[in-house]
């Protein structure tokens, strides 16, 4: 009986999620018309039915956009920062646990649903909405800190993230070892490639880029044991060689440095980010992110059954109704 109801609720959602772009290709979506699913009254409040019906809401951006605004946020050290006499780049690289909390914390309390790049593909594929106000968050280069202080406060808000590691760096000291890049792999920090050496490609020669493309992609997969689909330039350097060597060797993104939250499609090898770079005010991060991109509410229906057990929907914020 259950397995009925679950295919009335896909059924249902499905078509809510795949009107928005029927026949129109512009880029903004069609509004969505809520679809109000049925339960004879005597069912729901009948103990003998041995049924409960479950409702969940969900803000989501509809499938169909060619074109979308999501903020790409990019950190490197999480950590208190060095003196600036001392060491400036890497005080300049630094966001201090309190003040990543307090972003952390902004980003909740303002309805934001960090999402990852196998998220964002599955929605240009049209096979997913995006929750309302999705974010990146991105870490580069797989230092300590990532696993010691980031990763306890993006689980503590139920947070996914998208680290960039450096492969050649792992284990070494200061970074993060194989053991916690697998552990984190397997709990909602998607893990994409830095390359090999963190070299500059826009200045590499066709060898050094395809060891530093291929060997970073096939160290990652083998430790992790699925595909590694995302790349990050280091330091943000790139040139036509390097863009598309990156595409020749089986990545699907490549994210850069420079600073807009448009994206699209197109322009997956050149997404660019919003910089994080630790000291800015809570006035600057709120206005480097920008305005959310539009949304609509579905409604789901999960019908529980005595006779089949089965955990209900996951919450919004984590996973959309596939």
């Amino acid at each position: 009986m259950r397995a009925a109801a679950v295919l009335l609720t896909v059924l249902a959602t499905g078509y809510l999620l795949q009107v928005s772009d029927q026949g129109d290709r512009s880029t903004a979506p069609r509004a969505l018309h809520r679809v109000l699913i049925p339960v004879p009254a005597q069912d729901a409040t009948a103990a003998a039915s041995g049924r409960e019906y479950f409702f969940t809401r969900l803000e989501v951006v509809p499938v169909g956009r060619r074109d979308i605004t999501l903020p790409i946020l990019m950190y490197h050290y999480v950590r208190n920062p060095p003196s600036m006499r001392d060491d400036l780049m890497g005080y300049k690289l630094s966001v201090s646990p309190a003040d990543f909390t307090v972003q952390m914390d902004w980003l909740t309390t303002h309805g934001y649903h960090p999402v990852d790049f196998n998220d964002v593909r599955a929605y240009f594929a049209g096979n997913e909405p995006l929750p309302a106000s999705p974010v990146v968050i991105t870490f580069d280069d797989g230092y300590a800190d990532l696993y010691t202080t980031a990763y306890p406060i993006l689980a503590a808000h139920g947070f996914k993230a998208v680290a960039y590691i450096v492969s050649g760096f792992v284990g070494q000291p200061r970074y993060v070892t194989p053991a916690q890049l697998v552990q984190m792999d397997q709990n909602g920090i998607e893990i994409a490639s830095h390359t090999v050496d963190h070299v500059d490609l826009a200045r590499s020669s066709n060898a050094s880029l395809m060891h530093e493309l291929v060997d970073s992609k096939r160290s990652l997969e083998n430790l992790l044991g699925h595909p590694v689909l995302d790349f990050a330039y280091p330091s943000g350097a790139f040139n036509a060689q390097a863009v598309a060597a990156v595409q020749r060797v089986g990545y699907d993104t490549a994210v850069t440095t420079l600073f807009s939250v448009d994206h699209s499609v197109a322009d997956r090898y050149l997404w660019t980010r919003v910089r994080v770079g630790g000291g800015e005010s809570m006035a600057d991060f709120v206005s480097s992110i920008g305005k959310p991109m539009p949304s609509t509410t579905i409604t789901a229906l999960d019908i529980e059954t005595a006779e089949i057990p089965v955990p209900p929907l996951a919450r919004p914020s984590q996973q959309i109704v596939r």
